[in-house]
């Protein structure tokens, strides 16, 4: 009998803890995703994939990312198919901002071009420190000069320097691959052609082309990198917490000293500019 009166007691207890309990909550719904437009530099590289992992495992923010040339990433933020961008395009960028589509731009970090071309340099330009005079002697030779065509960043500051050298490129010697930069230098390297690249992904790349940097050290060769979020009174829909958390997360001295860190066969291909 005793022992009957304690199971019950202990029932009603439970049944009293159950019925104490509110409901299960709800399961929390995950951040929703950042989408990033990268150039293709930044991208093949390997620097975004040494970077996400660490922004993700610290916010629990996934990143889409859409590796384009800079005058698409731009246009792509124009139409709010993106959150953010990382470019490298700093008169597009102006134009960008000033026109309303984009805030919070920040300088991350910079390398430079170099004007890379086949070891027998049949323009005589190897040594060279200005990349105009450069460009006018592969010109005058018709050297096959391939270029990647697609407005990206790289091609733009590539249109700049023709300009500046008064000199508007054309086929048969101009061959416009309108791809990015790793097939551009896969082409010029089949072409036996010159060929404007970043280093940074030249260096990755330079094992599978039978190219070299011919002419470099020119102050009009510095390629500087910006990030930029998507103005939402363009563009409500885009997901401006996320994009600014990741703009404020890249300027960090952390990450900033791990862009400066970052190599590829023992060379540094990004000096960080926020630190």
């Amino acid at each position: 009998m005793k022992r009957a009166f304690v199971l019950g007691l202990l029932a009603l207890a439970a049944l009293a803890s159950s019925t104490c309990k509110g409901p299960e909550p709800a399961p929390t719904a995950p951040p929703k995703p950042l989408r990033l437009a990268t150039t293709s530099s930044v991208e093949q590289t390997g620097l975004l994939a040494d970077l996400l992992p660490v922004f993700e495992a610290k916010t629990g923010v996934k990143v889409q990312v859409l590796a384009v040339g800079t005058g698409q990433a731009l246009k792509l933020a124009e139409r709010g198919d993106v959150d953010a961008v990382l470019v490298h395009d700093p008169e597009a960028e102006e134009t960008f901002v000033a026109d309303g589509f984009g805030v919070l731009r920040r300088a991350l970090m910079h390398n430079d071009f170099v004007l890379a071309g086949r070891p027998d340099d049949p323009a005589g330009v190897r040594g060279g420190k200005d990349v105009v005079a450069a460009l006018q002697a592969v010109a005058a030779k018709q050297a096959v000069f391939v270029s990647r065509g697609d407005q990206s960043g790289t091609h733009r500051a590539e249109l700049r320097l023709w300009k500046a050298a008064a000199i508007t490129p054309a086929a048969p010697w101009y061959v416009e691959a309108g791809q990015g930069q790793t097939q551009t230098l896969i082409i010029a390297s089949e072409r036996k052609g010159y060929v404007l690249t970043d280093r940074a992904t030249f260096t990755t790349v330079r094992a599978k082309v039978a190219l070299e940097p011919l002419v470099e050290g020119d102050a009009r060769l510095v390629n500087r990198y910006s990030g930029l979020a998507v103005n939402p009174a363009k563009q409500p829909a885009v997901n401006h917490a996320a994009a600014v958390r990741f703009l404020d997360w890249l300027v960090t001295p952390e990450v900033q000293a791990r862009i400066g860190a970052f190599q590829k066969d023992g060379q540094t291909l990004f000096v960080p500019d926020a630190l």
